[in-house]
């Protein structure tokens, strides 16, 4: 195949799947598994917990650039956690746990997403949301438990170890980060999807995430990784903010240290 056929090809293809609000791009792009896993070690992070799971996308990201730690997935709904739990199973240092998790304990009606689920949430999805991305409107709704983070924190965290935390609730953050109660500062690291238009009724937007990561929990920004953008007006809509204590973004590693030396 020439390379101006191949082109053509993958040009066609892109466009068609961007009409249902998926994008493809070359990999690794601009930034990627490996640069996360880059910053997770420069952090020390021993463990990560990942909030609204799904069937395990990223966890399984994280395996693929190199984390070896210990990764700890959070999903309510129970399709995706079948697949999740498919996925972890030869997987020692992968838990599942099946809860949707927010600022009280009990259960919740999670309303659930047409595309697989990806998109379900506790929060009414806004007509914006439905507009850009009609398939994943949704369609059922199912009864799940919700439980606040600080009241599994020893069942999902050891002594000593340093955490970060992944958030993927569509809109639900602030009732995640409210339920780590007294332990909000043994957060070391944070990566939660947060939206620049109103999505989810509630949710938090990108000027409060961003203002409760660097505020509240003393954290700096080191990444942004674009998200869901409209088909029709190319607008982003979502994307994700990493961050990570001020501490561990000033303090050069050994390694860091000798390398520069050379």
């Amino acid at each position: 195949m020439t390379t101006l056929l191949r082109h053509s090809l993958l040009h066609r293809t892109r466009r068609a799947v961007q009409r249902i609000g998926i994008d493809i791009c070359r990999y690794p792009g601009s930034w990627s598994g490996p640069q996360l896993v880059q910053l997770l070690r420069r952090a020390e992070i021993d463990t990560v917990l990942d909030a609204g799971a799904h069937a395990g996308g990223y966890g399984s990201m994280l395996r693929a650039a190199g984390f070896d730690g210990r990764i700890v997935s959070f999903e309510p709904l129970p399709g995706p956690r079948a697949e999740l739990l498919q996925v972890s199973a030869e997987d020692d240092r992968w838990t599942v746990l099946p809860y949707a998790l927010g600022d009280t304990d009990g259960t919740t009606v999670m309303n659930v997403a047409g595309n697989a689920g990806a998109s379900s949430s506790v929060l009414p999805m806004l007509p914006r949301h439905r507009s850009a991305a009609p398939h994943a409107a949704y369609t059922g709704r199912q009864t799940v438990e919700v439980r606040r983070l600080d009241g599994l924190w020893e069942q999902a965290t050891a002594p000593g170890e340093r955490v970060f935390l992944k958030l993927d609730v569509q809109g639900f953050e602030a009732h995640v980060l409210r339920g780590l109660g007294e332990f909000t500062d043994e957060i070391a690291g944070l990566q939660m999807e947060t939206s620049f238009v109103p999505l989810y009724e509630g949710g938090l937007l990108f000027d409060e995430a961003l203002a409760y990561g660097r505020k509240k929990l003393g954290m700096t920004v080191m990444a942004v990784l674009p998200g869901f953008i409209d088909p029709h007006t190319g607008q982003m809509l979502q994307c994700d903010l990493v961050l990570f204590q001020e501490s561990d973004c000033h303090q050069d590693t050994a390694a860091e240290r000798a390398e520069a030396r050379v």
